[in-house]
């Protein structure tokens, strides 16, 4: 097959859904010759935050000198984001031959994302990768990533996100996403919710794993616009993070403690390469700017606490007027993603990304009028984008905002890429 046809054969597998369990993933792999057993691993779960801390990490390790792997979802435009080796994706040509062979030993239930994770693993070990980041898909304990032993974990901030399926409370969820600490391991936790923190220590405790905590063990404060890390054995100052953002300040200090804990594992950095990683990480859609007349901020915040962290981030921000082109899903609770955002924007454009899951653009815009806010109706995003730019002054700023879907397609419209839409 060709990678346009390998990409619609796996896109296709969508129709299973989301399947949680291991019961498909480990005969998988078993008859792939487990190939997650080739390296070390770290995991990477959360709710908000954790694209952000994996690609720090990740480039930490690399200028290190360890070959590292990097295997997140979901993609913004190109299936190939989701694979990257010291920060360089997967080429097309190598996903047909990788995918065929994963095809061949999956059970015919096998879910979409169940055969990448396979594939991922797969690619990793034979590239001679020493050590993978590997982020969670949606929760932790039946997550497809969870047949990696990993002998470090990172939870990222939780919240309230994927109730159906992780729990109706923020502890519920914490614990199924904290069910992948392994025994004996690491956990390095940013800062969590009281009942957050809670069921991650009670999992510590639980497998034997030690347990570091932001705020507590390491932290990261913003000095203007550099940061200074207080760490488990090191003090850096004056870290120039390449993910802008004030939020980045708690995933660049929970990359950091993680970096710090490895080198007593095997994985040695030093403090240049923590400064150096932490200066070269680039992560798109998270605070992404794109300099115009006016400028666009792209922003994948789509839930209430990534929304809350966008609103504080856009405060630092110089502008004239905020127009804000937004589309989200309809399975989102519109409350806690527009409430911080909407009292920021001069004009809102409604728009709706080309999935069958978004919410149209016209219920979206009567919510936001429903609430006091005026908006319009864009429709699409290409054209929200249109009506935003026409709309702004030179000095003002056109946020783009509300989903990762939305952001991903706005984004290929403004680098002119095509994108690939299916994103489990």
């Amino acid at each position: 097959m060709t990678y346009q046809q390998t990409l619609a054969h796996i896109f296709s597998l969508g129709r299973f859904g989301m399947k949680p369990g291991l019961e498909r993933i480990a005969p998988l792999l078993q008859r792939l010759g487990n190939p997650q057993d080739a390296f070390a691993s770290v995991h990477v779960v959360g709710t908000n935050g954790k694209g952000s801390t994996a690609s720090f990490l990740s480039a930490m390790l690399s200028c290190a000198g360890h070959r590292t792997g990097l295997f997140t979802s979901p993609h913004l435009i190109s299936f190939t984001e989701r694979l990257r080796i010291d920060g360089a994706e997967i080429g097309e040509a190598a996903v047909p031959p990788l995918a065929e062979r994963v095809l061949a030993a999956a059970p015919p239930e096998a879910t979409f994302f169940e055969i990448v994770t396979a594939l991922a693993l797969l690619y990793f070990a034979e590239s001679g990768v020493r050590i993978a980041i590997v982020e969670a898909g949606m929760g932790g304990r039946l997550d497809a990533t969870n047949v990696v032993d990993g002998i470090l974990t990172v939870v990222t901030p939780v919240s309230l996100d994927h109730c159906d399926y992780l729990g109706a409370t923020i502890a519920e969820i914490a614990a199924e996403k904290a069910g992948i600490v392994k025994p004996e391991s690491l956990v390095v936790s940013a800062r969590q919710h009281p009942d957050a923190a809670g069921a991650i220590a009670a999992r510590a405790a639980e497998v034997g794993a030690e347990l570091l905590v932001e705020g507590t063990d390491f932290e990261g404060r913003w000095d203007g616009n550099v940061l200074n890390y207080r760490g488990l054995a090191l003090q850096l100052d004056g870290l120039a993070p390449g993910l802008p953002g004030r939020y980045q300040a708690g995933n660049a200090a929970c990359a950091l403690a993680a970096a710090e804990a490895l080198s007593g594992r095997g994985f040695p950095v030093s403090a240049a390469d923590l400064a150096a990683g932490t200066e070269q990480a680039r992560w798109p859609g998270r605070m992404e700017r794109f300099p115009g007349s006016p400028d666009i901020i792209l922003d994948g915040a789509h839930n209430a606490a990534g929304a809350v962290a966008l609103a504080e981030s856009l405060r630092a921000v110089p502008r004239g007027r905020l127009l804000l082109v937004v589309g989200v899903m309809a399975d989102k609770e519109l409350s806690g993603i527009l409430s911080p955002l909407l009292p920021l924007a001069a004009q809102v454009f409604a728009v709706a990304p080309a999935l069958e899951r978004a919410l149209p653009a016209a219920e979206l815009a009567r919510y936001c009028r429903a609430v006091g806010f005026a908006a319009e109706d864009a429709g699409s995003v290409a054209d929200g984008i249109a009506r935003a730019r026409a709309a702004a002054a030179p000095d003002d700023l056109i946020l783009v905002a509300g989903s990762l879907f939305t952001v991903g397609e706005a984004r290929g419209i403004l680098i002119s890429r095509g994108v690939q839409p299916f994103r489990g």
